[in-house]
Formats: structure tokens, sequence, C-alpha cells
């Protein structure tokens, strides 16, 4: 079994998504480690009361992402207006991390975090196989939810060494 080091950047919202992403992936033959924060209710609290300064989430989200080879993208319907989402993917491309979004499954086309679509790697939909692939640097496809290819916003890929 291959291990790989991710960090899953998602809406808290979809953190189910996230367990069902990690599974698919262990299924299909990968020892999947993430290293995405989970928002735990006691956390979510402190940081509704503004009891999290926004410095100290950088920096644990810079550790995160750099121990992470890849970064993978949730793409849900309110992913796009999460600003720390957004933040995610641009330290990853700061990082030179690849950096690859997965539609959500059983979503369909929702919109894009503007940070994905300037330097996402691959865009690919809920598929083991492509997710796998694109993961590897195998796969650098912009897809459609149905896994119809759909046009490239940005020139530049980055890819596994």
């Amino acid at each position: 079994m291959e291990r790989k080091h991710v960090f899953i950047s998602h809406h808290h919202a979809d953190d189910k998504k996230v367990d069902q992403l990690t599974e698919l992936l262990n299924r299909g033959g990968s020892d999947v480690r993430n290293s995405s924060v989970r928002m735990k209710p006691a956390n979510q609290r402190r940081m509704e009361e503004g009891r999290v300064k926004d410095e100290t989430i950088r920096r644990l989200l810079r550790m995160k992402i750099s121990w992470a080879s890849t970064v993978v993208v949730i793409i849900g319907k309110e992913t796009h207006a999460r600003p720390w989402v957004n933040w995610e993917i641009t330290e990853a491309a700061q990082q030179g991390k690849r950096i690859v979004g997965v539609y959500a499954h059983g979503g369909t086309d929702a919109e894009m975090p503007d940070a994905l679509e300037q330097y996402g790697s691959a865009i690919v939909a809920w598929n083991t196989d492509s997710i796998l692939d694109a993961i590897d640097g195998k796969n650098n496809n912009f897809e459609n939810s149905d896994g119809t290819a759909r046009d490239v916003v940005h020139a530049g890929t980055k890819t596994v060494c």
C-alpha cells in the first residue's frame, strides 16, 4: 500500500466528505495520511468568540501544509466562499505544492475558489483512479463534476517529483 501525505482543504460543513474521500482512497490501495484541520465543537466556539488569532491559525496551517506533498481541495457548494480555503490554496502554491481540486461526492458543478482556478494543478470528479492519478501527477486534467473535460483557466501545473 502506497502512503500519501495530503492536506485536505475544505469547508468545515464538509467534514464528512473528508472522511469519505480518505476512505475512498484507502479502498483504492493508498494509505492516506491527512494533515488538515478538523474543527471540534470546543475549537469552533473559541474561533467564533475570537479567542484564536488569525496568525496562530496561519502558523498551524503552514506547518500542516508543508508536511503534505499534495493539497487536495474538496469542492462543495460553499467552498468558494470560505476565506481560509483560498488562503490554504495560496499558501500551498507559495510552498510549491501540487494542488488538486476534487468535486464533492454527489455534487454538481460548484463555483470554484478563486485560488483553485489560479493555482490548481488538476480538477477532477469523485473517482478513485482520477483522484489518485491527480495526486500522483499522472493526471493534470481539468474536469467538470461528471468527469467531462472543462477549460483550463491558467497555463501552469505542478507535478510531483
